[in-house]
């Protein structure tokens, strides 16, 4: 059996896969969001207020990155 056959016996969609892959950097993306929030916080406590909200809005748009790529995966899916 040679590299092609069992390349050709592998079926399923690979679309899981790669969504699977894209998820990683939204989750990058809103670990360093937090840890730059609190490092923030902690050098001025003062600001906590105003930094909580703006480390929301940056999870929020953080998470679209997400959302797109569930989206993809369903708009390329037959």
């Amino acid at each position: 059996m040679d590299a092609t056959t069992v390349l050709a016996e592998i079926n399923g969609n690979i679309a899981t896969v790669g969504y699977g892959l894209a998820a990683i950097g939204p989750a990058i993306g809103v670990g360093i969001v937090v840890g730059k929030t609190i490092e923030s916080i902690a050098r001025q406590p003062e600001l906590a207020g105003r930094l909580q909200v703006l480390m929301w809005i940056g999870i929020a748009f953080t998470e679209a990155l997400a959302l797109i790529g569930i989206a993809t995966y369903f708009i390329f899916t037959s």
